[in-house]
């Protein structure tokens, strides 16, 4: 393996009767890119925190670049060089790229910070590491691929050999991934360290020499990627064969429930964003839609479910529903999985329990005379808790406690309940396990097979072909290609979602 730049032994967590880690191993030879992997909830986050000194271990020891390290803090982790990516950033908005970059490390001039020298740094960096970035560019005004460029540079800016990146690709699109890949093999010739958290399977094998595998707080195995294949790698992290292959359809579809005409959504800035889109979803029926993120899929959705204001016409079960808001909506049975989890999907300061019935908590059986019935909202959540294999599994649990696969399982489950006539799922599988994916599809699958319409927003292709009786492409804002589930591959619908044919 060589001499290792990183490694943990027998490391134990547990909070209460939940053990996070279980007596779990990590080693990491230097100059490599080493992955992570595991089913959500199998103890991937906790060991990272534990390695990056946020979290004390029960037991166990961690040796940076062979010494034995008894981290307080993330500070002394920096300190012996090792740097952390965390999955949700830790930039300040309203601060300048230079002036996150150097926060902490400010150069002075005096008594006054060093604006300059602190551009210039960031400068020089990022054209090292092939980290384009505008130095004076404020944070929030920044796309999430180049925000991620920041925190790498911020990183590297404090002196890491080592870097954790945790679940780096799950919001970005894939040219941002090629380039994310592109700067990673820049560190490794460097001589620099990389440990990936990851949920993508293809991409441990594209990117990485050596790979950890987690189940249910253990390393069940660590072997170098040369020869593994996506299934093996898939049935070492589950325990069980995967299958995530197209599926044949089990009905034919039925009436119209979803119809959208010459829909038109503007940004804030003004400029179109959704430019006169109609399209149709009847009963047991999936219609996918696929494109390179930011061609106005996010808005197309919001504009749908009421969220976003729009001209045209969105008509449920033909009724126009134009005028009414998000609530009105979901009455009138249209159902939402937002991409964004945290900020529009669940509520992480409350229980699995309570956020299992939002939207639902003011509706029978839920409530009775204006009060919330628990015994209710306890059999929905231990339903979904169930059906979705949510972890831990205890409905008293803090949903921001819960790791963001787990999270999404309880947002997906939630809005399959209760007879929905239209449900609108983007980004579905975002930051899910191979596992959980399996299970989120069937469940799409088995609610389409009963009649459910579908409107399905994925950045996956492999989950469009795999789900999808109709795919539609936009780019830049218009539907530009419609090709059957049944005929539709990768290589037909790319060259449309970048402008081609």
């Amino acid at each position: 393996m060589g001499t290792l730049a990183l490694s943990a032994e027998g490391i134990s967590k547990r909070y209460g009767a939940c053990t996070a880690n279980a007596d779990a191993n990590l080693h990491v030879a230097t100059g490599t890119i080493h992955a992570l992997v595991g089913e959500n909830g199998a103890g991937k986050s906790t060991l990272c925190k534990t390695l990056f000194g946020l979290i004390r271990p029960d037991t166990g020891e961690i040796r940076i670049h062979g010494e034995p390290a008894r981290l307080t803090g993330p500070r002394d982790a920096m300190a012996r060089g090792l740097g952390m990516v965390h999955q949700h950033f830790m930039l300040v908005p309203t601060l300048s790229v230079a002036e996150n970059v150097a926060l902490g490390q400010e150069p002075r001039a005096g008594l006054f910070i060093d604006h300059q020298r602190a551009r210039a740094d960031v400068t020089t960096m990022s054209e090292r590491f092939g980290l384009q970035v505008d130095p004076d560019a404020l944070v929030e005004d920044l796309p999430v691929g180049v925000q991620q460029r920041v925190e790498i540079l911020k990183v590297l800016h404090q002196g890491a050999r080592i870097l954790i990146l945790d679940e780096p690709t799950a919001v970005l699109t894939p040219p941002e991934v090629e380039s994310l890949f592109a700067v990673l093999r820049r560190l490794k010739a460097e001589g620099r360290t990389v440990v990936l958290v990851t949920h993508k399977l293809p991409e441990v094998l594209a990117l990485c020499d050596a790979v950890t595998v987690m189940r249910a707080g253990r390393t069940v195995a660590e072997q170098p990627t040369a020869g593994l294949t996506v299934d093996e790698l898939a049935r070492l992290m589950v325990g069980r064969n995967v299958a995530l292959d197209r599926k044949p359809r089990g009905t034919t579809p039925g009436e119209e429930r979803l119809v959208v005409r010459e829909l038109r959504v503007r940004r804030a800035d003004g400029r179109v964003a959704v430019d006169g889109v109609s399209l149709t979803v009847r009963a047991g029926e999936v219609v996918g839609i696929a494109g390179v993120e930011g061609n106005g899929q996010t808005e197309l959705a919001d504009a749908i479910c009421g969220v976003l204001p729009a001209t045209g016409a969105v008509l449920l079960q033909g009724r126009d529903v134009s005028a009414l808001d998000v609530l009105a909506r979901r009455q009138a049975g249209l159902a939402h999985v937002p991409e964004d989890r945290l900020t529009a999907g669940l509520v992480p300061t409350m229980r699995v329990s309570e956020n299992a019935v939002l939207g639902k908590e003011r509706t029978p059986p839920f409530s009775r005379a204006g009060l919330l019935s628990g015994s209710a909202v306890a059999s929905l959540s231990r339903a979904l808790i169930d059906a979705f294999d949510i972890r831990p599994p205890d409905p008293a649990q803090l949903a921001g406690a819960l790791s963001g696969g787990n999270q999404q399982k309880i947002v997906v489950g939630r809005e399959l309940h209760g007879d929905p006539r239209v449900l609108v799922l983007a980004q579905p599988t975002r930051g899910v396990d191979v596992g959980a994916i399996e299970r989120i599809h069937q469940a799409i699958l088995t609610a389409r097979d009963a009649g459910l319409a579908i409107l399905l927003f994925s950045a996956e292709l492999t989950e469009l072909l795999a789900l999808s009786d109709v795919i539609h492409v936009m780019y830049r804002g218009r539907l530009v290609k419609t090709v059957p589930g049944d005929g539709a591959t990768e290589e037909l619908l790319g060259p449309a979602m970048l402008g081609g044919a």
